[in-house]
């Protein structure tokens, strides 16, 4: 019989966890529990380990090249989306997911024109299309937290008549919601896009992390999407922040545009990265599924919590990312309860104000992360409200 795989998330001691030298554990000072940054609280996967072990012991370290990530992603998207229509010579290496969203606006739009956002959205957003000299323009999200596809069309209708190449960057799954766009929301986005000549580009970076009972949707695989790009990578699933590397990938009608990308783009990624994703989504599956029964139950462990200990806060388990978008207007903290967490509780978690209109009075926080911190983040924030 074979081995199901551990929760990877109860596996990675909170001692051993302080020694790491990322962002997320040398930002604060050793006495904040971290809980903030999209780092998760693991070990690599074995495939993605055995990969890396392999490659360093070869001296296979120079630059990327080939189609084996690309090849690795369809098969992929084959196997947990249905999805078919993921053309490998419709592809790109490029260094991750942000740089590949700024180069794919690059193509479709020029300096000064606008780049549509759903808020409150994910806060690079906001600085990267700010310093490739374009212009963010707020849709906001629904009360639902879904996409207001008559709000997209109003703003959609007034940037057209504005003028300019106008795009809209789509955040699909949402962070920092964790809403999972379905299918008749994404055709309605593309025929909107179609109709009042926007382009759209695509970060479905979170799309492995889905929730039991929900499915993810590629944008490119809905009616009308032809002319769209996306981007996607196995950085979050498998937590390879650290191992640069992404795809842009074009539908049938955006070919063109992203054959011109530059050559140079294609050297920014690191071929142990491409090396760590291909082996992620080839042979990573078993990990992956037993990650994501583990942030089901912290989904579920944290409304437990919540009512226990901080019932004024508004939660909604999401469908999608390792995320948690918690609503802390109630509280009486103020626009920026995260820094309230911080100075008398000692959690660090996202500040709402940062992910744009919206915001105000929420905080963000990272799931990915065993029981046991997760119950003490909860009490860290519940003492800090005293």
């Amino acid at each position: 019989m074979e081995n199901t795989p551990l929760n990877p998330l109860s596996q990675v001691p909170l001692d051993r966890l302080r020694r790491r030298t990322s962002m997320k554990w040398r930002t604060h000072p050793r006495d904040v529990l971290p809980m903030w940054v999209a780092e998760m609280d693991v070990d690599l996967a074995e495939p993605v380990a055995r990969a890396l072990v392999d490659a360093i012991a070869l001296g296979d370290t120079g630059y990327p090249a080939g189609t084996a990530y690309a090849e690795a992603l369809a098969g992929f998207a084959g196997k947990r989306w249905g999805w078919e229509g993921l053309a490998v010579e419709r592809t790109a290496i490029v260094p991750d997911v942000m740089l590949g969203v700024v180069e794919m606006l690059r193509l479709v739009s020029g300096p000064g024109d606008c780049v549509v956002v759903n808020s409150p959205v994910y806060t690079p957003f906001y600085q990267f299309v700010t310093n490739m000299d374009r212009v963010v323009v707020e849709s906001p999200l629904g009360p639902d937290d879904r996409i207001d596809l008559a709000g997209l069309e109003e703003t959609f209708a007034r940037l057209r008549a504005a003028g300019g190449r106008p795009a809209y960057l789509l955040c699909s799954p949402h962070n920092p919601t964790g809403t999972v766009h379905s299918a008749a929301e994404l055709a309605s986005v593309a025929a909107l896009a179609q109709r009042y000549g926007v382009r759209v580009v695509a970060d479905e970076i979170h799309a492995p992390v889905v929730a039991a009972g929900a499915a993810f949707v590629p944008y490119l695989g809905v009616p009308g999407a032809e002319s769209g790009l996306s981007l996607m990578s196995a950085s979050k699933a498998w937590n390879l922040a650290g191992l640069k590397a992404a795809l842009a990938i074009a539908g049938p009608a955006a070919a063109d545009d992203l054959a011109r990308l530059p050559e140079e783009v294609s050297h920014g990624p690191s071929h142990l990265g491409v090396i760590a994703h291909t082996a992620a989504l080839r042979d990573g599956g078993d990990w992956l599924d037993a990650l994501l029964a583990g942030l089901d139950e912290n989904r579920r462990l944290l409304v437990d919590l919540l009512a226990r200990h901080l019932p004024a806060v508004r939660y909604t388990p999401a469908q999608a990312t390792y995320l948690a978008w918690l609503d802390c207007r109630a509280l009486g903290l103020g626009d920026d309860p995260a820094d309230v967490f911080l100075r008398r509780g000692r959690v660090a978690l996202n500040s709402g104000p940062s992910f744009g209109t919206g915001g105000a009075g929420f905080v963000r926080v990272n799931l990915a992360t065993s029981a046991e911190n997760l119950a003490e983040g909860v009490r860290r924030m519940a003492a800090a409200t005293g």
